[in-house]
């Protein structure tokens, strides 16, 4: 579903309130969705560190902005410094990352879905 809402240049969100069982569910898609993202992140200048919003995580994810933030929380990666937010990424939870991304062996390869959204304007 959030392959078809980049499509649409949407966000979305599951229906709430979600049971244990898919808030787990979920959380898992959208830990693995937010790091892939932050992790592709460069620095537009060679000695500056890397930086992204949560706006622009929710455009590249289509994942809504609230179910970002609390995924960030619950990954403990989110950190208020000098009057703003940043993200701050731990070593061991990298070495998960990348441990799970060798044994995930179904992936979605969006460009093979053919897809129209349907205008509700007709």
């Amino acid at each position: 579903s959030y392959e078809l809402s980049k499509f649409e240049g949407k966000t979305g969100s599951p229906e709430k309130p979600l049971s244990d069982l898919g808030l787990l569910s979920y959380r898992s898609y959208w830990t693995y969705a937010i790091l892939q993202v932050i992790l592709q992140t460069k620095a537009k200048e060679e000695d500056e560190v890397p930086q992204i919003t949560i706006n622009d995580i929710c455009e590249m994810t289509s994942i809504k902005k609230e179910d970002v933030i609390s995924t960030l929380q619950s990954m403990n990666l989110i950190n208020y410094y000098k009057g703003q937010y940043i993200i701050c990424l731990q070593k061991d939870l990298l070495d998960k990352y990348q441990k799970e991304q060798s044994r995930r062996t179904l992936r979605i390869d969006s460009r093979c879905l053919h897809w129209t959204p349907k205008d509700w304007s007709k």
